[in-house]
Order: structure tokens, then sequence, then C-alpha cells
């Protein structure tokens, strides 16, 4: 799983919890892009939805995936690429006949630097092991998508909320991922908040731009709403202070295509709460 899409992270205008019927309306606009915007990032060509397939090169020793021409083999702290003309992959826009040396992709899926037609070839790395990811804009499920169902904003669920770091820095936790492995999570400390009177925290992430990281489930997930959803606080202010907007909880990329390998909720982020707000699932 990378950590998160871009547009996810609340902007300026929805830091804060509204105050009186002017700031509501504001915040129900802002969320009512917000959404609109969500729903075209993950419809794109390169979304989620255009994800058919993660292949880990362990798996594949023989150098052939699936439904993917060329023989790509491990080569240290890289991938090998081997391929004839006839296979028609590109390699930074130019078809490969030959050998290439890969490293994993950084930028956005429309930038890989293999390409098959309008597919993208994307190579990842995780814990050591490397793998290639299949993006295809003629995907069943980009084709089929109808939305994503998402509870309108209300203000009750946007609360202030206190980041405290862990006095030892960053901390990994193993925890089960949606593909049956289990993999490290790094943590950053708690986001404590309050539902309803009722006290609540979460172990979260820290990005570089300082915003938060969650995934989190509560008492409507597998029912009402996705097994598990990710939530992502604007940056805490130097008392830790940010909000929780609940209005926009997020379905994971795995919510779109059984091929990521989102993490699921570490110990303690599964709130007793029903969470009827943000974002519920597929259409």
């Amino acid at each position: 799983m990378t950590k998160g899409s871009p547009g996810d992270t609340p902007d300026k205008a929805s830091d804060r919890a509204p105050r009186d019927a002017s700031d509501a309306s504001d915040a129900s606009d802002a969320w009512r892009r917000w959404h609109e915007q969500r729903v075209a990032t993950v419809s794109a060509p390169y979304g989620p939805l255009a994800l058919t397939g993660t292949h880990w090169l362990e798996d594949h020793p023989d150098g052939q995936l699936p439904d993917i021409p060329g023989r790509w083999t491990t080569d240290g702290d890289a991938v090998l690429l081997t391929a004839g003309r006839a296979d028609g992959l590109t390699v930074d826009g130019r078809l490969l006949d030959g050998e290439a040396r890969l490293t994993a992709d950084r930028g956005p899926v429309g930038a890989a630097r293999v390409a098959r037609g309008e597919r993208r070839l994307v190579v990842l790395v995780r814990e050591g092991l490397w793998g290639v990811r299949d993006f295809d804009p003629a995907a069943p499920a980009r084709r089929a998508f109808r939305g994503i169902a998402a509870t309108p904003y209300d203000p009750r669920w946007s609360v202030p909320g206190r980041f405290t770091p862990y006095d030892t820095g960053r901390r990994s936790v193993r925890v089960p991922n949606a593909d049956g492995r289990e993999r490290g999570l790094a943590l950053g400390g708690e986001l404590a908040f309050e539902l309803d009177g009722r006290a609540h925290t979460l172990q979260v992430g820290v990005e570089d731009d300082g915003s938060l990281w969650a995934v989190f489930a509560d008492a409507t997930s597998g029912s009402t709403s996705y097994r598990f959803r990710f939530l992502r606080p604007a940056a805490p202010d130097a008392e830790g202070r940010t909000t929780v907007d609940l209005n926009r909880a997020l379905l994971p990329p795995c919510a779109f295509a059984d091929h990521f390998v989102c993490p699921f909720p570490p110990p303690g982020n599964t709130l007793g709460a029903r969470v009827e707000a943000g974002e519920r699932e597929l259409r």
C-alpha cells in the first residue's frame, strides 16, 4: 500500500469545527468539494480502480509474471527487466530491446518508467521484497464504478484532537495486511479526542509534511461501512492541537481493488463508537 492518496489531506478551510451557521455551511461546501475530488481521483485513468494485479517477484522465480511480458528478476537493490521488441514494453518512453535495471517508482502511477500501451507497470519494494503492479485504464472495476457511498457532512463528527508523540520517537508494530501477509506499520504517537462525551485515542503515523495518518475500525465496520477506514488529520500545531474530522474518513485503496496491501488497524484502533460519517463503501 502506498500511504495515502493525493488530495486526501484536509485543507485549511476545514481544519476547525464550525462555530455558527455560516461556518457550518462553509464546512459542508468544503466537504462536498472534497468528496467530488475524491471520486475524480479514484476513478482517474491511473487511480486505484485501475490496479489489476500486484505480483511479488519471489512468487515467480522464473521471472514470468501473469499477463505481463518480459522477464522480471531481482538484481540486488533493483529489478532487472529483460525484454525484446516484440514484447512491446517501453522504458522511459523507448521500446526496450535488451535489459533495463529498475528501482522503485516513487512518483505518480502515470509517470512509471515501464509501460505497455496505456498500461503502467509500477515497480515497488516492501520490506526488501520486490514487486510489480499492473495499472490498466481499461480495468473492469474502473468501468463498473458508480461512486462512493458517503454520509453528508455533519459538524458533530468534527471535533478537537490532541496529538502526543511517543517519547521514543517512531515505533513499528506488525499488523496483518489485506493480502494476508504481515508487515510493519510505522507509528509516531497517539491522537486523543472525544465523541459524545466519550474519550477515544488512535495510534497514528506522521507523514513527511507533519500531517497524521490513522487506520481504524469502529462499530459500523463490516456492516454499514467497509471493514476499516483511513483518517488524515492536518498537521498539529506546536501544542499538538489538530481537528479530527471523521466526515473525511476514507475508504482504503483495497476497497477499490483487491491487489493493494493495505494494513489492518493496529491494536487499540478499533473504536467502540458507531462512526456514521465519511466514506462507507462503494456504490
